[in-house]
């Protein structure tokens, strides 16, 4: 079974986060989004100094899409600075996301 991630890029420049999901390296997705490899249209594009600000592994590749649209859904920049900064919000969400 492969490892599965949410990670969240950040980008200095443009003060922009970005949340995704993967099955494959997260330093190989980096490489790529600042390679711009994923089309004009992606919001990536943007540009090519994305950065990971963090990434938790889950279980599998369907918890890490439902973890994404959680902090996704919170629509807010400071909810990410606040997952790296209380450890104890990202077992909740974790949680949160879990199908019991």
């Amino acid at each position: 079974m492969k490892n599965s991630v949410c990670y969240i890029l950040y980008c200095q420049k443009i003060n922009k986060f970005y949340v995704g999901v993967t099955q494959e390296s997260v330093s190989l997705r980096i490489q790529k989004y600042n390679q711009k490899e994923y089309g004009t249209q992606s919001f990536t594009v943007q540009t090519n100094v994305w950065d990971l600000f963090l990434f938790i592994k889950t279980s599998n590749y369907k918890h890490a899409l439902r973890l994404e649209r959680k902090i996704k859904s919170m629509k807010s920049s400071l909810f990410i600075r606040n997952l790296k900064k209380y450890p104890e919000l990202i077992d909740k969400i974790v949680n949160q996301t879990k199908v019991t």
